[in-house]
């Protein structure tokens, strides 16, 4: 498919008028940045002095963040522990405008992960988290069927912390509401995802379900067999410096990487279905809100850290 074809692009009035409701596992990402002037007497590693500390939303609220940020309406929903980050990630969202329906559960803690940063470059991560021990945003589901009529999308960011075990049963939910459903999977287990509108993963996630391919015939082949068995409407393959390939019953529809300097791929996956989630919601057909996905994605990456994309940046 050629690059140069004319894509249609939402007014910004437009674009404020549509709505994504956002449900998934959401996480508080830490930064701490520091010089690295010495080695330690104690181990091999670095010794990073800490000069400034960063806290930035992650998961499904970076998801809810990136749409608020293009400058549509959302409506973000999830669980979180009763603890130190839980209360961090709410003012976090409130001071950015972003709408939240969070439930509250003792028993969980709320995800932390910490970066450490010297020289520009990460030197080291480490995650707080613990899985829950059932399941937790059942008790929501009531929450999740008032807000599906608030909106013209549904969007499912699962980063496999057992916030969406029940899944397939907010998905029926959501289709016999008439929603289109748009997931940003996980794991290997994609039967959970079946009926959805669009599923958008990424090489590696997909090969974990399909397998290798062996050139382009063969993708098209495994996907678009996924894609039936899943009874989807599309499958989005997210390839990095390959761009995207959407595949559709009977076609495939391919988009170049824009090139650019990749500063950092943290959130770039939350940035591509955000976007697609939004143009769908501004009624545009699922080619073209492939190529504004494909060009949000390109320009995140040449950002630290998980980061989000305007309109103005979007559409210049």
């Amino acid at each position: 498919m050629s690059t140069n074809k004319q894509v249609s692009l939402p007014t910004r009035d437009r674009v404020g008028r549509c709505r994504v409701l956002v449900v998934g596992d959401v996480m508080l990402d830490r930064y701490w940045f520091g010089a690295v002037e010495r080695i330690s007497p104690e181990a091999p590693v670095p010794v990073v002095k800490v000069s400034t500390e960063q806290e930035r939303v992650g998961g499904a609220a970076n998801v809810a963040l990136n749409i608020k940020t293009l400058g549509g309406q959302t409506t973000l929903l999830s669980m979180v522990g009763q603890d130190e980050p839980a209360a961090r990630l709410r003012q976090l969202l409130e001071s950015h405008g972003v709408a939240t329906i969070l439930g509250q559960d003792p028993g969980m803690q709320t995800i932390v992960k910490l970066r450490v940063i010297g020289r520009n470059q990460q030197l080291l991560r480490v995650d707080f988290e613990r899985e829950p021990d059932h399941e937790i945003l059942a008790q929501m589901l009531g929450d999740y069927e008032k807000a599906l009529t608030e909106h013209d999308v549904v969007l499912f960011s699962d980063y496999g912390k057992g916030g969406l075990a029940h899944i397939p049963r907010m998905i029926e939910m959501a289709r016999a509401a008439g929603k289109p459903v748009l997931i940003d999977p996980k794991g290997s287990d994609y039967a959970r995802y079946a009926g959805a509108s669009v599923i958008t993963p990424n090489r590696a996630e997909l090969m974990q379900v399909i397998g290798s391919w062996s050139n382009e015939a063969d993708l098209l082949k495994k996907a678009e067999a996924l894609r039936v068995k899943l009874n989807l409407q599309a499958l989005l393959l997210t390839r990095s410096e390959e761009g995207m390939s959407l595949f559709e019953d009977g076609r495939v529809s391919n988009v170049q990487a824009q090139a650019r300097e990749v500063a950092d791929v943290t959130g770039a996956g939350d940035t591509v279905i955000a976007t697609m989630a939004l143009m769908l919601a501004c009624g545009l057909s699922l080619e073209d809100a492939m190529h504004h996905a494909n060009r949000a994605g390109g320009l995140v990456v040449a950002k630290f850290g998980t980061a989000t994309v305007t309109y103005e940046e979007l559409f210049a």
